[in-house]
């Protein structure tokens, strides 16, 4: 297979994955649960500063993540 052709493949997989993510994103939001915003995620204020701890929103992308490479490492296998 020649070299563009693989570059496109992956092109169009990337795009795709970026398409995912987005809708992924807006139905978050839709639901009331923006990321950053999760039950879960920790905001410490004080007079002088501000420590926030994304502790379920981390959880989130990473469970989904795993999910998407796996789908697309076994598409790949094939």
């Amino acid at each position: 297979m020649p070299p563009m052709t693989q570059l496109g493949r992956w092109l169009i997989a990337a795009g795709l994955a970026l398409a995912i993510v987005g809708s992924l994103l807006l139905l978050l939001q839709r639901l009331g649960l923006t990321p950053g915003q999760l039950p879960g995620d920790f905001r410490i204020q004080t007079e002088r500063m501000t420590c926030f701890i994304p502790l379920a929103s981390s959880v989130l992308i990473s469970l989904l993540l795993t999910v998407l490479l796996n789908l697309l490492l076994r598409l790949i296998a094939r």
